[in-house]
This record gives structure tokens, sequence and C-alpha cells, in this order.
């Protein structure tokens, strides 16, 4: 279970400023004390609530992360108020806005938290499999900012697409679009037939471009996909790790609809 605070984890300043006054040792301790109580209070509140994790969108105060870790919590820190909201709705969580005991209809859901690391940089990552969850992050890669900048358009030009239709990749649709154009130049006559037979060449520059950049024998690898979609295997496409001919949808490889 999960709890979020919006204003942090800390002891909540007054709304008005005020002047204590103390006279001897043992009144400065006693003041310490009542404070210490009253963060070990709302942590042990907290805790009982049967949330594991803690995610605070403030500061974090010392004594509190002190508190959480008595009590085994979990505390994540989350600056950005985007992000903090795109967390609730993932675990479905409410955000409180300071700290306090939560009711159990304020905690959110996760399968599991953890600290990984991605590329060389530590990252938290938040597991929502098994609840039905419909948000998820893509972590991109790129050896320049231009090379990830053209991801980061090609994910958005994905995720916006309204149309959710896919269809085989690694070149199985490209290969099965020149397979039936061609089959259709035969039963035409006249100069539309080689028009129509050129144009479905056109087709074979994927699966080829594709086999090149792999280091494999691109005429094999086409007259192979021939051969697979001429015996009824039209998902059939290139799984350039082995170098060989495999069903595109068994390798998880898809293609939206609308680009092709």
């Amino acid at each position: 279970m999960v709890a979020v605070f919006v204003q942090g984890v800390d002891t909540s300043a007054t709304e008005t400023k005020g002047t204590v006054l103390i006279h001897s040792a043992d009144q400065l301790q006693n003041y310490a004390k009542t404070e210490e109580a009253r963060v070990e209070e709302l942590i042990k509140a907290v805790a009982e609530s049967g949330a594991k994790v803690i995610v605070s969108g403030g500061a974090v105060g010392d004594m509190a992360l002190h508190f959480c870790e008595r009590y085994k919590l979990m505390v994540l820190k989350i600056s950005s108020k985007f992000e903090l909201r795109r967390f609730c709705r993932t675990t479905g969580a409410i955000a409180l806005l300071k700290l306090s005991q939560p009711n159990p209809d304020d905690l959110g859901h996760v399968d599991s938290v953890s600290v990984e690391e991605i590329g060389g940089t530590t990252v938290t990552i938040v597991r929502n499999e098994e609840g039905g969850n419909s948000i998820a992050s893509v972590v991109l890669r790129g050896s320049t900012d231009s090379i990830l900048d053209d991801l980061e358009r090609a994910v958005d030009d994905g995720a916006m697409c309204k149309d959710s239709r896919i269809v085989a990749g690694a070149a199985a649709t490209e290969i099965e679009l020149a397979r039936r154009l061609k089959e259709f130049a035969f039963k035409e006559t006249g100069l539309d037939q080689y028009a129509i037979a050129k144009f479905a060449e056109c087709f074979e520059m994927i699966p080829r471009t594709l086999a090149e950049n792999a280091g494999l024998d691109a005429m094999e690898i086409i007259s192979s996909l021939y051969s697979e979609h001429s015996s009824g295997n039209t998902k059939v496409g290139i799984d350039l790790e082995d170098g060989s001919c495999k069903d595109a949808s068994t390798l998880n490889v898809w293609d939206l609809h609308i680009t092709k």
C-alpha cells in the first residue's frame, strides 16, 4: 500500500509566528521530546493504516525519516507535481495535503517498488501490473540528442494514434504487399503490368535494408520471405538476432496499421 502526501513528510508549521520562553534545561528537553513524540505518533499512524511506502511531494524531515526507518516504511520524494499526479493515477492513491493517518480509500496499491540501474543512471521503478493498470513508462536511449528527439516524436506519434490496429512488423507486411502486387500485375496486360511489378519491388527496400544493416544476405532473406508468404505464412518477418525468418507475432514485433 502507498500513502501520498503533497506538502511533505515533516511537522506542520503554524500559521502564525509565536515565541516560546524556556527558563530551564528541563523545559527545553521536554519541548524537544514533545515534538519528537508528535512526529512518531504521525508516522506510527501511517504505518498502522497498512501503508508500506510513503511518497512525499515536499521535503522529508530528518526526524520523520528516522521514524520511517524504525517502522519499516519506504520513502520516495517526487518534487514534480505532474509526476506526483501521474503516480497517484497509476497507483489509485489520493494525495493528502499534510502528514496524517490516511483512510483505507486514500491508499494506493503497487506490486513492487525497487531501485535499479538503467544505462548508468539509478532510477526507482514502480510496478503495478496485476491491478489492470493502463499506464506505462517508456525509457528511450540514444547516442545523440537528435536521435532521442526523433525517438520521442515517434513514440508520441504512436501513443497519440487514434487507430489502434496493428500489423505484423519485421518487414512481414511489406513482403506480403509486394507479393500480392506481383500477383495482381500478372493479371494485367500491356505496360501496366510492368509498372505494377516495378512498384511491388519498391516494398522490398524495407526487408533489404533490414538485412543489410544486420549483415545478412539480403537476396537470401527476401527469397525466404517470399517462400514463406507463398505458403500462407503471412506474418513471417526477419529475426535480426538469429538471422532467419520467423513469425513476427511470436517475436512481438508489430507496426501501426495507419503507417502502412
